[in-house]
C-alpha cells in the first residue's frame, strides 16, 4: 500500500509514495488508487504530455477541477503556489521533483493538486507525465498565472526556459481579475 502524505506546505495537497514490487523481470507500481484521496472525487481523465528538457509548463490553475499527477519517465520539477483566498497556506510556494531523482533512483511519486492551487512544471530531462482529472476539459476553467512572478518565487531549476506563447503572456498573481481568483472550498 502507498503511503500518502499532505503536504507541510500547501493544504489540500497530497504526496504519494506507492510500494514497488520487483524481481529480477523487472517491477509493478500502483499509481494511482481513487482511496487514497477521501476528499476527492473520481478521476474522469487521463492524459499523457512528453517533453524536451528545458521546457517549463505553467503554472495553470482550475477553479473547479483537481490532478493526480505521476512522472514514469525523466525527471520533473513540480511547481505549487496556493492562490486559494481563504486557505490556511495561502501564497505558500512548494516545489518537488518527480520521476528520476538525482541519486539514479526513480521515486514513483505522484502528487494530488486540488482546485485553485497552481501548478507547472520544468522538465529537467526529457520526460513524460501523465495526469488524471476529475473533470473533462474545460476551456473557461483553464487559468495561469506567470511563471516567474516574484510573489511566488518558485526555483524551476532550469536556467533557460523553453515556454510556450500562453506561459509567456500569463498575469502575475496581483494581476488576475476578481472573478477568476480561487476561494478555498469552490467546487461546482
Amino acid at each position: 500500500m502507498a503511503t500518502v502524505t499532505p503536504s507541510e506546505k500547501i493544504h489540500g495537497v497530497f504526496i504519494v509514495d506507492p510500494d514497488i514490487h520487483g524481481d529480477e523481470r523487472g517491477f509493478f507500481v500502483e499509481t494511482y488508487r481513487r482511496e487514497w484521496f477521501p476528499q476527492g472525487r473520481e478521476m474522469i481523465q487521463g492524459n499523457r504530455g512528453d517533453r524536451q528538457a528545458g521546457a517549463v509548463v505553467g503554472l495553470h490553475y482550475h477553479l473547479h477541477q483537481a490532478d493526480y499527477w505521476y512522472v514514469p519517465y525523466g525527471t520533473a520539477r513540480v511547481v505549487l503556489h496556493d492562490l486559494r483566498t481563504g486557505s490556511p497556506t495561502d501564497g505558500a510556494t512548494q516545489w518537488l521533483d518527480l520521476g528520476r531523482q538525482a541519486d539514479g533512483t526513480h521515486s514513483h511519486r505522484g502528487v494530488f493538486i486540488p482546485p485553485g492551487v497552481a501548478h507547472g512544471f520544468a522538465a529537467l530531462t526529457d520526460m513524460t507525465i501523465t495526469y488524471l482529472v476529475d473533470g473533462y476539459y474545460n476551456p473557461t476553467d483553464e487559468l495561469g498565472v506567470a511563471w516567474d512572478d516574484p510573489a511566488i518565487g518558485a526555483d524551476w531549476g532550469v536556467t533557460e526556459p523553453i515556454l510556450s506563447n500562453r506561459d509567456q503572456s500569463n498575469p502575475r498573481r496581483s494581476e488576475i481579475e476578481p472573478q477568476w481568483q480561487p476561494h478555498i472550498g469552490l467546487r461546482p
